[in-house]
């Protein structure tokens, strides 16, 4: 059985970050979300409730959302890790879901959004065709303080029916 890193101990992360290996030394006790921003300044992953119950710090750990600011660094030694920086295309161009969030207004603030996006990218990417109510449960984790959720789940829909190539999605299932 392999023994967790003591405090004020560096250990060596190694991991895939947006889609770029990475290594670099850390403290045991450091948290993913705080290496990110302050070590890698990668901005985008925001700090906000740091108790893993409002998505903002969402980020994708092989594929799936996971709150940094629950997750040690050394939690994710050789596994592959993107945030809302790495969703950019080669080109730099945006997502499809970040371009659907900025078409459809959903976001006020922006604080939540990248975690919104980095969520439904997740599940897209695990649930080609989604429901709408796969698309609540994916953004059940995520909290938005300003919208109401109606642009939110606007750019849901124009993510999805992008992603099917659904042209004529549901009503029902997304308004």
């Amino acid at each position: 059985m392999s023994s967790l890193p003591q405090p004020e101990q560096e250990t060596r992360l190694a991991c895939t970050l947006n889609g770029k290996p990475l290594e670099l030394a850390v403290a045991a006790e450091r948290r993913l979300v705080d290496v990110l921003r302050k070590d890698l300044g990668l901005t985008g992953t925001k700090i906000s409730c740091e108790i893993g119950r409002c998505g903002a710090c969402m980020v994708l750990v092989d594929g799936k959302p996971m709150n940094a600011c629950l997750l040690m660094a050394y939690q994710v030694e050789g596994r592959s890790v993107t945030t809302i920086e790495g969703l950019a295309g080669d080109d730099g161009g945006l997502h499809p879901v970040q371009q659907a969030f900025l078409e459809e207004g959903g976001f006020q603030c922006g604080y939540c959004t990248p975690g919104m996006a980095v969520s439904l990218v997740g599940l897209l990417d695990q649930c080609p065709a989604p429901s709408r109510d796969d698309v609540e449960e994916a953004l059940s984790g995520n909290l938005c303080r300003c919208t109401g959720y109606g642009g939110i789940m606007r750019a849901a829909d124009a993510a999805v029916r992008n992603r099917c190539g659904r042209r004529n999605a549901s009503e029902r299932d997304f308004t």
